[in-house]
């Protein structure tokens, strides 16, 4: 490994793997660096809660870029070695195995760890939860015909994997603690239109109950609820949120705010460091500057392009719109901005049944739009809308409404 300072990026998921060759196209010539706690390429997160729990044949990790790519890119790839600590004095960062990188610029882009269920008891030893590879494999072998699956949370992974564990013959059972699923993303309405198809699915989703307990039972476990009804399963799953990974920086003593803050160019406290992701929570422009925290795949490949230019001394701040999708049976969801941010709401009822919900603000923009209907059949509306959302565009809430009016006719209005 050179021994010249260069960029170094620790984490291997998609915005560390997608900066550092993201830095290359950038045109850096120096040594760059990618650090990843597990011992295997980087690779993709949104199969873990479906396609490697229903493949017909053992699934492998779905690589961001292959060994071939990061060797073609000259990225030197330190794998199975998560950083422990960072000198920022003499710019170094140590590993867990003992070595030490110089760093010109370093950039965290550490993700999120599972939050674990706040419970004692030998049972919660047993509880599955889905972050890596690793954990799919272990869930996957519980998702058997017959078998009673406990999903405890009905945000966008539990939902998945219950979806993924009735595609697998699976009695499953939701338990949320939320009036409603996806309650923190998602309005209504929509929800209630995925709830309806994992219901014809056979899924049994319990909202407005919370777990107090579980207790292990022979090979069993029993969720032990608010409702007093007592709940046995083969297995669990929790997925109960994440908390972003902000041990390095902490220690570091860089600023943590809801993750690693950063300004608007995705620097830290200290001006060498960065952080982009599931970890960092930044100002954004479009809704204010107010600061957000982004657990989706797209923030995590767009930030992971801006923070390389931000390496390399870009001055434009991130400005991208929130994206986010789910795939649950044949239905995919997207939404585009932060619907919370609204103060009003127009829907789009389009012919085909389809219902486009549009998130407007007090000045009249439009800040978010969401849809689920089967396959790609929202992509081109909430793409659309995605881009009037970046324009800080104010369309009249009865065009937005009205099917007949196109919306590239509002994008060049």
């Amino acid at each position: 490994m050179s021994t010249v300072p260069g960029l170094v990026v620790v984490g291997g998921g998609e915005c560390g793997a997608r900066a550092a060759f993201a830095l290359r196209e950038a045109g850096w010539k120096g040594p760059v660096t990618l650090v990843g706690a597990e011992d295997m390429l980087p690779y993709e997160r949104p199969p873990l809660s479906k396609s490697a729990l229903t493949a017909a044949h053992l699934p492998a990790p779905v690589t961001i870029r292959d060994s071939d790519a990061l060797k073609d890119a000259d990225i030197t790839f330190v794998g199975g070695a998560p950083a422990v600590d960072i000198d920022r004095d003499v710019h170094k960062v140590e590993l867990a195995d003992g070595q030490r990188i110089r760093y010109e610029r370093l950039l965290l882009a550490t993700g999120a760890r599972a939050r674990r269920l706040p419970l004692g008891g030998a049972a919660v030893a047993d509880v599955h939860y889905l972050r890596s590879h690793v954990d799919a494999l272990a869930l996957r072998k519980r998702l058997r015909p017959g078998a009673r699956i406990g999903v405890i949370g009905a945000g966008f992974l539990g939902l998945e994997v219950a979806a993924s564990a009735a595609s697998r013959g699976c009695a499953v059972t939701v338990v949320e603690a939320a009036p409603q699923p996806m309650s923190r993303a998602v309005p209504a309405p929509l929800a209630a239109t995925v709830a309806a198809r994992h219901a014809h699915a056979g899924v049994d989703i319990r909202c407005g109950v919370a777990v107090v307990a579980l207790r292990a039972r022979g090979d069993d476990v029993e969720i032990r609820l608010t409702t007093g009804d007592p709940l046995v399963c083969d297995t669990v799953m929790a997925g109960v949120g994440a908390v972003p990974d902000t041990a390095l920086a902490e220690k570091a003593g860089l600023a943590v705010e809801n993750g690693v803050r950063v300004d608007a160019r995705l620097t830290t406290s200290d001006p060498d460091i960065f952080a982009a992701g599931d970890c960092c929570s930044f100002p954004h422009p479009l809704y204010d500057n107010r600061r957000v925290r982004l657990e989706s795949w797209r923030n995590a490949q767009d930030q992971g392009v801006a923070v390389a230019r931000a390496m390399l001394g870009a001055d434009e701040p991130f400005t991208a719109v929130p994206w986010f999708w789910s795939d649950q049976y044949d239905l995919t969801l997207q939404i585009a901005g932060l619907p919370d941010a609204a103060v009003t709401e127009t829907v789009r009822r389009r012919p085909d049944g389809v219902e486009v919900r549009y998130g407007i603000g007090a000045d009249g923009r439009l800040l978010a739009a969401s849809a689920v209907g089967p396959g790609n059949a929202v992509s081109k509306d909430i793409r659309l809308a995605e881009t009037l959302i970046s324009r800080r565009a104010t369309p009249a809430p009865e065009a937005l409404a009205d099917p007949v009016v196109s919306l590239k006719a509002l994008l060049r209005g």
